[in-house]
């Protein structure tokens, strides 16, 4: 008995216009049953891939263009220097060819910034206090979404750059549910409902075009392929440079936010300041020192005993640390603004591209938010600073005095 084979039983390798082909019969597959078609871009490698390759496969008639296309680009403002300005050179060749670009960003009060030194909440952490990812780039994505679907009639199909190979965790959701709808092995995963979209059901269906690429596909295409007149002029070998240059795909080169809080090693941003041209960027190293420090109990407050929540039910963690003080905000706001200029200082002496990771609108609001006096929900600044020693609560309301008293 014969057994089917697909591209992913690791046989003979796909050569890299097998891989376009693969994308071309994907798009061709499930395209024509959606009028209007949105890109989500992070600026990365993968999705700026399938972005270019898909703007060239419309501009030379390999893929039929549907009646609208919108890039909806998330600029979560903590983006590696590199990748944003590469990001808005190639927004600018995107509306050249008129192609409809929307930047998504999260409101003033939760950008990454605003919201740590503007309202007080502690740096993000890989434990109980995670809110980055879904705040700065999930929330804003998904409301852009819903607003676009408000405007159109019928479904939008949505193409991202996930590829199999990127993530373990991301891996096993694919192998999953590859299937899903009706998609078959080779063609992308194609799933006909937008996973945790609320109020989106049945309007956004999503597809992976270059799901099956490997990881060398996208470097060739990004450094040499998309960089050419034949295939578009796009400005995505820059891209390539911020993961490494022509070592990225030895490394296995991954990149993330700025001084990322959530990383143990500052790998992406140690990848870019290898190379000269953004040398000049080494102060942005002083980041994760800063949000180390400010999880610090002396820059916090903290609950002094039992917490009662909104429902009427008693905090698992009695006297858990809590939002900045005014102080810390402020050092912290000093801080991030001696790094910015100290960056761009270099960049105007060596010509170079400047930084706005934190510009004077969100200056301005930290300050306004600062001035106001501004808390987070349940805390109001009357708690005693975190590093006060205070007799011990315990869940149960049991109370163990100091041993010593002042």
């Amino acid at each position: 008995m014969s057994v089917q084979t697909s591209i992913f039983d690791g046989g003979q390798r796909l050569q890299m216009t097998e891989s376009i082909e693969l994308t071309i019969q994907s798009l061709n597959a499930y395209g024509p049953d959606h009028k209007h078609w949105g890109v989500a871009w992070s600026g990365g490698k993968d999705s700026s891939a399938a972005l270019t390759l898909l703007a060239y496969l419309l501009d030379t008639g390999r893929v039929k263009r549907p009646e609208t296309l919108t890039v909806f680009y998330a600029d979560t403002r903590m983006e590696l220097p590199p990748l944003a300005i590469a990001a808005a050179q190639m927004m600018d060749e995107l509306r050249d060819r008129g192609i409809d670009v929307r930047v998504v960003r999260a409101p003033l009060d939760k950008r990454f910034f605003v919201y740590i030194l503007g309202r007080g909440v502690p740096p993000p952490n890989n434990n109980t206090l995670r809110w980055c990812t879904r705040q700065i780039k999930v929330d804003p994505m998904e409301e852009a979404l819903r607003a676009r679907v408000g405007e159109l009639d019928g479904s939008i199909l949505m193409i991202t750059g996930v590829r199999q190979g990127e993530s373990a965790i991301r891996d096993r959701r694919i192998e999953m549910s590859c299937g899903k709808d009706g998609a078959e092995c080779g063609q992308g995963w194609y799933q006909q409902v937008l996973p945790n979209a609320r109020g989106l059901r049945g309007r956004i269906a999503t597809l992976a075009p270059i799901l099956h690429w490997r990881v060398c596909h996208v470097w060739e295409w990004l450094k040499h392929w998309a960089p050419a007149a034949e295939f578009g002029d796009w400005s995505t070998r820059p891209i390539a440079d911020a993961y490494g240059g022509d070592e990225a795909e030895e490394i296995n080169a991954r990149t993330g936010c700025t001084g990322c809080p959530l990383a143990q090693e500052e790998k992406a941003l140690d990848t870019v300041l290898h190379n000269p041209r953004w040398s000049h960027l080494a102060p942005l190293k002083g980041l994760k020192p800063l949000y180390r420090e400010l999880r610090e109990p002396h820059h916090r407050i903290r609950k002094a005993g039992l917490e009662r929540l909104k429902s009427g039910e008693i905090a698992k963690n009695p006297q858990r640390m809590g939002p900045l003080t005014f102080e810390a905000r402020l050092m912290g706001l000093e801080r991030v603004l001696q790094l910015q200029a100290e960056c761009n200082a270099a960049a105007r002496a060596l010509g170079r591209p400047e930084i706005d990771m934190l510009d004077r609108e969100e200056e301005r609001r930290i300050r306004e938010l600062i001035k106001a006096g501004t808390w987070p929900d349940g805390w109001d600044g009357d708690e005693p600073r975190a590093d006060t020693v205070l007799p011990v609560v315990y869940q149960n309301g049991a109370v163990q005095p100091l041993l010593f008293g002042e």
